[in-house]
């Protein structure tokens, strides 16, 4: 006897443990959208500390940057004694109040 479609050998019969084996798939399709529901998650909350870790260290570096041209700036008003473009101690310190 042919099966439903015209397939030899299938009889209407085996569709008892069809339903089990459907149970059974859709089981373990459930328990893998959990598992990637649970990965989408800490996907996002990797992503979001790497943003804030992002804009931290670009904080820190514009931070830096004002500092070394802030340092720089004050380097060129007061150079250190000794430099050979410099005048004396005592002109710089007219100029400059601030220079020791």
């Amino acid at each position: 006897m042919s099966g439903p479609n015209g397939d030899p050998h299938i009889s209407i019969d085996d569709g008892i443990n069809d339903d089990e084996e459907f149970d059974a798939i859709n089981s373990t399709l459930d328990q893998i959208n959990s598992y990637l529901d649970d990965l989408e998650d800490r996907n996002d909350s990797l992503n979001g500390k790497l943003n804030e870790l992002m804009e931290s260290n670009k904080q820190a570096r514009l931070e830096f940057r004002a500092q070394r041209l802030g340092s720089q700036t004050q380097e060129e008003q007061c150079p250190v004694d000794g430099d050979s473009s410099s005048s004396s101690k005592e002109d710089l310190n007219k100029d400059n109040g601030d220079c020791k």
